[in-house]
């Protein structure tokens, strides 16, 4: 009886561990895993990929599609992973590796990550075509501004010298030359706005082709308009001097002296070796608004800075006559210069004696001989040299 129940008692010992050996191993409580199917170019399976997963916490995974072009990563911890296809197998062994993207991995969740890599192709085949669609749009748009810029900027080369013709035109002559300059303003004018157009909202060109259509309004005396061009401009490259400048002259014109100072103050800090220029060029549009007294202070300005310009220096005198005053000297009325006008005229001779600056400074000093016999109005020229 004893024999028979140790039999029994060791034959259920080996059921037990029988039972234990071949019952399956559960996976890690809270453990995910990541899996997925990879297509090639003919959307057939990917057999022998090298896929590699790294955690958060650098952890790699790596595994190898099979026949069907699955792969399997399992008890991964929750998280997020980054996968990439590492190596491919010949006669792509040369490929470089290829991310197939971020996935957060659950707890007890599989995630799929499946790539078709003909779809992927197809996709970017697309992407492409479009691109190449938008590029041939653009140049096409790119031409039709410059074939509208080119011509716009002809005519405005036109309306220049129109306006030259003007200047110099006998009366006779003027009313036509009026009429010239009108019609070759409103063709700039016309060629510059569809050149705004062709270009959109974003093309680079943009403040230049305001700047011109500011020029082109500028030439023809629509002042109004050459402002709104030059704002325009401005707004859109504000690191651009000349605009300044040029918005300084028709706010000049327009008599608003406040805001052309402004605009010929930020022209020169932002360019300041063309201050000079700046301030020059306000002392002229002033002088030839009959604003003589008003054009003193940019001159003088323009003087301290560019000391050689026998332009500014003649400008100067000619614009320090409008401080002439008169004094009682018995029965006689008597000129008083304003300090600085012989000067400055004597300045222009010596810089520009044989120029035209220079022979109009000589006239100025004549007249002022006339008007006051006795003044010292002698010029040291300096020779120069053969």
């Amino acid at each position: 009886m004893k024999i028979f129940s140790r039999t029994w008692r060791t034959a259920a010992l080996l059921a037990a561990a029988l039972l234990f050996l071949l019952a399956p191993r559960a996976s890690a409580q809270g453990a995910g895993s990541i899996a997925g199917t990879i297509l090639d170019i003919s959307a057939k399976p990917w057999v022998g990929l090298s896929i590699e997963c790294v955690s958060e916490q650098g952890v790699k995974s790596v595994t190898t599609t099979d026949n069907y072009g699955s792969f399997s990563i399992r008890n991964l911890r929750t998280g997020n992973f980054t996968c990439t296809i590492t190596k491919f197998p010949p006669p792509n062994d040369k490929q470089q590796p290829v991310q197939m993207g971020q996935v957060h991995v659950g707890s007890d969740q599989e995630t799929r990550l499946d790539m078709n890599f003909k779809d992927i192709m197809s996709k970017q085949g697309a992407a492409q075509q479009e691109q190449a669609k938008k590029q041939a749009e653009e140049k096409q748009r790119f031409e039709g501004m410059k074939a509208h810029f080119t011509a716009g900027q002809a005519l405005l080369n036109q309306e220049k010298q129109a306006r030259d013709d003007l200047t110099k035109a006998t009366p006779d002559q003027r009313d036509a030359l009026k009429q010239k300059l009108t019609d070759l303003s409103n063709q700039a004018a016309t060629e510059f706005q569809e050149a705004q157009k062709a270009a959109g909202d974003k093309d680079p060109n943009l403040p230049l082709l305001w700047g011109n259509l500011g020029q082109v309004y500028d030439l023809a005396g629509r002042n109004e308009e050459a402002e709104k061009a030059y704002q325009q401009a401005i707004l859109l490259k504000p690191e651009e001097s000349g605009y300044y400048n040029n918005l300084g002259n028709v706010l000049a014109k327009e008599g608003k002296l406040d805001e052309a100072r402004a605009a010929y103050t930020k022209s020169a800090e932002l360019d300041p070796t063309h201050a000079a220029v700046a301030w020059r060029n306000f002392g002229i549009t002033l002088y030839n608004a009959n604003r003589g007294g008003d054009a003193i202070e940019p001159l003088q300005k323009s003087a301290e800075l560019d000391p050689k310009n026998a332009q500014t220096w003649y400008l100067l005198g000619a614009c320090l006559i409008y401080k002439m005053t008169i004094k009682k000297v018995g029965d006689k009325d008597v000129p008083e210069f304003a300090p600085g006008t012989i000067e400055a005229y004597q300045k222009a001779i010596e810089l520009d004696p044989d120029g035209i600056y220079g022979q109009q400074a000589k006239q100025g000093l004549e007249q002022l001989q006339q008007m006051a016999p006795g003044i010292d109005i002698k010029v040291n020229v300096k020779k120069k040299k053969s």
